[in-house]
């Protein structure tokens, strides 16, 4: 380890006097204190949260239950808060159904029963595929996100996230975690592979970038409201990640349903959980091959391999204004097909005739 050398006091420069010293070391404890304050706060309210919402019925007459249909239209894809939402870029899009919530546990588990399928982070790493990784990060198990009680190293994301041995869909905060009881939550760290097999058993498929976008718009034009922090949605408020005030009900993830859908009947298509989609990821959308998205086209979601990442929208309860501003439609991030991580979770959609 290369050590830096110890800075020295330059010559002349005036030496912090005493009161200034302690009204610091004040300043320190009484943070030390608020941040302790907030954690065991926002540990009471997530005791009191509830494990499921009521969803509205829908039509007995509903050709596909759960889903909501999609009109076709034009989209204009993208955004402009972050440079890989640029350009943005003119799509039309076809209709479609989609999940109107996203995939839960009790959905995920049904498909497990009836399979025997083994997620990915139920998995050891492959060494051959990451060999720079050591033992320890190569056992099965999924990314997880801890919220720390003070910040020593600045924006490190490593004070929060943590690769935790054990942590899988049935164990979604780590081996002493469960979802028992918890059947109406999202089911989270999946992988794209994952994400497919489940869409693949049930029928579908999972949406593309741009599909995604539209039916979050609610196929609509974007709003000139978009950017603000979404009222009905399950997003962080407060200084992240040290303090949740958890104004919109939920300290960490929330049961499917729980806040207002959009036009088409959607829920929670920003924040909760980030989504899976099928396109593999680009650096920005100058790439972007179609103008008419269609059910058929395929050029930018090839099978993809263990090193290959796709997009994912929507944001997720991490989302703050101080940090990650992806509550929004038009946001988009990359997502490593071979890791699974505590926030991500995803919904199908299915290519048929509207009503």
């Amino acid at each position: 380890m290369v050590r830096s050398p110890i800075p020295t006091q330059p010559p002349h420069t005036t030496m912090p006097s005493k009161p200034i010293l302690l009204s610091a070391a004040a300043l320190l404890l009484a943070l030390a204190a608020w941040l302790w304050w907030s954690a065991d706060r926002a540990q009471v309210h997530a005791l009191g949260e509830p494990l499921q919402c009521a969803l509205p019925a829908q039509r007995a007459s509903a050709p596909y239950p759960g889903m909501v249909w999609v009109p076709g239209g034009t989209l204009q894809l993208g955004d402009t808060v972050y440079p890989e939402e640029l350009p943005v870029r003119r799509v039309a899009v076809q209709g479609f159904w989609m999940d109107r919530t996203e995939v839960t546990n009790a959905q995920f588990a049904a498909f497990v029963q009836a399979t025997g399928y083994v997620t990915v982070a139920e998995q050891a790493v492959d060494a051959k595929v990451h060999p720079e990784l050591p033992p320890d990060l190569r056992l099965p198990g999924a990314v997880v996100f801890i919220s720390p009680t003070d910040l020593t190293g600045g924006g490190n994301p490593a004070q929060w996230w943590r690769y935790l041995p054990g942590a899988n869909w049935r164990h979604p905060g780590g081996q002493q975690t469960s979802i028992e009881g918890r059947g109406a939550f999202p089911v989270v760290n999946l992988t794209y592979r994952d994400a497919l097999a489940f869409a693949q058993w049930a029928g579908r498929t999972l949406p593309s970038e741009a599909q995604w976008e539209w039916a979050a718009r609610a196929a609509a034009a974007p709003t000139q409201t978009e950017h603000a922090q979404p009222a009905q949605a399950n997003t962080w408020q407060g200084l992240f990640p040290v303090s949740n005030s958890a104004q919109d009900g939920f300290v960490g993830l929330a049961p499917v349903g729980c806040y207002a859908p959009n036009a088409l009947g959607l829920f929670d298509m920003l924040g909760n959980v980030w989504e899976i989609t099928r396109d593999l990821y680009l650096e920005d959308h100058t790439k972007l091959a179609p103008e008419t998205e269609t059910a058929d086209y395929a050029g930018l979601r090839p099978g993809g391999g263990p090193l290959a990442r796709h997009v994912i929208k929507g944001g997720s309860f991490l989302c703050a204004p101080n940090y990650c501003m992806r509550y929004r439609a038009g946001a988009r991030q990359a997502q490593e097909d071979d890791l699974a991580v505590s926030h991500l979770g995803f919904r199908t959609i299915l290519q048929a005739p509207g009503p």
